[in-house]
């Protein structure tokens, strides 16, 4: 299945299958012999499980330079000792270069291929549900102490190849963690298809087959919205739906400590109860999402863990925040989302009304 992404700065195409890895690295035959070298940027703990079916199935001669695990790659020392790989291999503005493991090694990997003398061309391998989202639309970055992607770049991949063979070794967490996302493109895309996510016994379980019809479901909504807005001017501000609120839960926490699509849960239960107030989502939707996300094992407790004077800081850092208003991405209904400014003090009666459902809700 080849999935087409029609950025401005240049057309590529998402390849999502079972068992495609070698036939689809085969497919960029044209770009890759006209590199001097081929780069793979990859994880710890990826490596540890992959590095033998990665090694027997990439169709090419490469070398490795192996990341610390999960967010904790997205640092200013990782991506200096990144480029530093790169300069110390005698790599030039003809090196490839490619990004196998999730989100945060392509992140990091993007935003390094951004960067190194200008600009070279990478491939989004991922390994991860998660980055069915952020190995798709060319958005590259590391993380700061003081906010999550402040530091980076829009850089569109030559292409994304994903292979679903790769996520047979990811953790329940992790799965959790990815379905989130998928969940979000479902509330701001399609009612029906949301309906069903949400009437699934678990999402945890579901059969291959499944999983790739919603990632791929996912991939389409995301691609859709790149094309008509590449760099966040417009619509694609639609896509951070859930991430306010729920950045400022991950960056609080410390990078790492509630996974991305954790907290990204915690968020879209902020903006649904937003959404009551600014379009037609109900109390009773909003409880129902609740308690489908608690059925799947979200976890809610961080919210707790902080006061909201504790979260403010991280709110007021978002990247949509201007001259001093935060700007949410809502609902009118599913589907329908838009964005809305809202005040610190309405933030902070939102997050009293959170504190107060959680209560009713996830501890009763």
């Amino acid at each position: 299945m080849n999935i087409p992404v029609k950025a401005q700065s240049h057309a590529y195409e998402v390849q999502i299958g079972s068992g495609n890895f070698t036939k689809a690295v085969q497919s960029f035959e044209g770009d890759i012999a006209k590199a001097d070298q081929l780069i793979v940027f990859t994880d710890e703990h990826i490596w540890k499980i992959y590095e033998e079916k990665f090694t027997r199935e990439f169709p090419y001669t490469f070398k490795v330079f192996v990341l610390p695990g999960g967010e904790a790659c997205k640092t200013f020392e990782n991506y200096f000792a990144a480029q530093t790989f790169l300069l110390e291999q005698k790599c030039t503005r003809k090196s490839f270069l490619f990004a196998f493991g999730g989100g945060a090694v392509g992140d990091l990997t993007g935003f390094v291929a951004a960067t190194f003398m200008r600009g070279i061309p990478f491939i989004q391998l991922p390994t991860t549900i998660l980055a069915h989202d952020s190995a798709v639309g060319g958005k590259t970055a590391i993380n700061h102490p003081l906010g999550k992607n402040m530091i980076g770049a829009f850089y569109q991949p030559k292409g994304v190849i994903f292979d679903i063979d790769f996520l047979e070794s990811l953790p329940k967490r992790e799965i959790r963690s990815g379905m989130a996302e998928v969940i979000k493109h479902a509330l701001i895309s399609d009612e029906k298809w949301l309906q069903q996510l949400m009437e699934t016994t678990s999402i945890l379980s579901l059969s291959k087959d499944r999983l790739e019809n919603n990632l791929e479901q996912g991939i389409r909504v995301k691609a859709s919205i790149v094309e008509q807005d590449e760099e966040e001017h417009s619509v694609r501000k639609f896509l951070n739906f859930g991430h306010t609120y729920g950045h400022a839960i991950e960056a609080a926490s410390g990078f790492g400590r509630v996974a991305h699509g954790e907290a990204v849960m915690i968020g879209m239960v902020y903006a649904l109860l937003l959404s009551e107030r600014y379009g037609e989502i109900s109390r009773a939707f909003t409880i129902e999402f609740l308690q489908f996300a608690l059925r799947n094992g979200y976890p809610f407790e961080a919210v707790a863990n902080f006061t909201f004077d504790e979260l403010l800081g991280y709110l007021m850092k978002d990247k949509k925040a201007e001259y001093g208003e935060l700007q949410f991405v809502l609902l009118q209904k599913v589907g329908q989302p838009f964005v809305q400014k809202i005040s610190q003090q309405e933030c902070r009666e939102i997050d009293h009304v959170l504190r107060g459902l959680l209560e009713e809700v996830a501890y009763d």
